[in-house]
C-alpha cells in the first residue's frame, strides 16, 4: 500500500471539490486532526478508515490508490439518491438541498435538488456568483427577483434563468404545503 500516494490524492481530491479539512472530517466521521494527519503522512490509515474518508470525497477507494487521483469523465447517479448539504443556512427556513453530482469532481455545474417545506421564518434575498437555471418540479412558489414587488408565480414546469449576482428569493405560494425544484449552477461547487 503507498500511503505516501493515498495521502497525496485525499488531498487533491479535497481541494478539487472545494472542501476543507473541517468539511472532510465532519463528512467522513473523523477528527479535523485525523484528516490532517492523513493528508501529511503522519500516520497509517486502516483500510476501513480510507474507505470511510473515500465516501465522503465521493469516489470510489481505487482512485486514492491511482498513481493520481483522476477525474471522472462521467459519473452516474439518481434523482432520489442525492447527498444532503447544509446551503445558506437553508434548514432554518425550511429548504433541504441535495447535491446531484457530488461525486464528479472538479464539476463545471451543480445541480441541486430542493425541497420546500412551511418554516416559521421566510428566507431573505440572496444571490449567487455564477449563473444558476430553476425548474420547478412539483408545488407552486413565488420566485421574487430584485425585490418583493418583483413576483412570478410559478407551478410545476416553469423555469427561470438568472445571470449571477441577481438577488432573489423563493417562498412557497401560500396555499402550498410543499414543493421541489431542481437548480443548477454554472461555475464550480459552491
Amino acid at each position: 500500500m503507498d500511503l505516501l500516494r493515498i495521502s497525496q490524492n485525499v488531498r487533491a481530491l479535497r481541494i478539487a471539490q472545494g472542501m476543507t479539512v473541517d468539511q472532510l472530517a465532519a463528512k467522513s466521521g473523523f477528527s479535523k486532526g485525523f484528516i490532517s494527519q492523513v493528508e501529511n503522512f503522519r500516520l497509517t490509515p486502516s483500510l476501513k478508515a480510507i474507505n470511510r474518508i473515500a465516501a465522503a470525497l465521493g469516489t470510489e477507494v481505487s482512485v486514492l490508490f491511482q498513481s493520481e487521483a483522476q477525474v471522472p469523465e462521467y459519473t452516474f447517479g439518481n434523482i432520489g439518491s442525492g447527498e444532503e448539504v447544509t446551503r445558506d443556512n437553508g434548514g432554518h427556513f425550511g429548504i433541504v438541498y441535495r447535491s446531484l453530482a457530488y461525486r464528479q469532481i472538479g464539476r463545471g455545474m451543480d445541480p441541486f435538488l430542493i425541497e420546500y417545506h412551511r418554516a416559521a421564518e421566510e428566507r431573505a434575498f440572496m444571490m449567487h456568483d455564477t449563473e444558476e437555471f430553476y425548474i420547478l418540479l412539483e408545488g407552486e412558489v413565488d420566485f421574487f427577483i430584485i425585490e418583493e414587488k418583483n413576483r412570478t408565480r410559478m407551478k410545476a414546469g416553469d423555469t427561470v434563468y438568472l445571470k449571477a449576482n441577481i438577488p432573489h428569493r423563493v417562498a412557497l405560494a401560500p396555499d402550498c404545503a410543499y414543493a421541489k425544484a431542481l437548480n443548477v449552477y454554472a461555475g464550480p461547487p459552491a
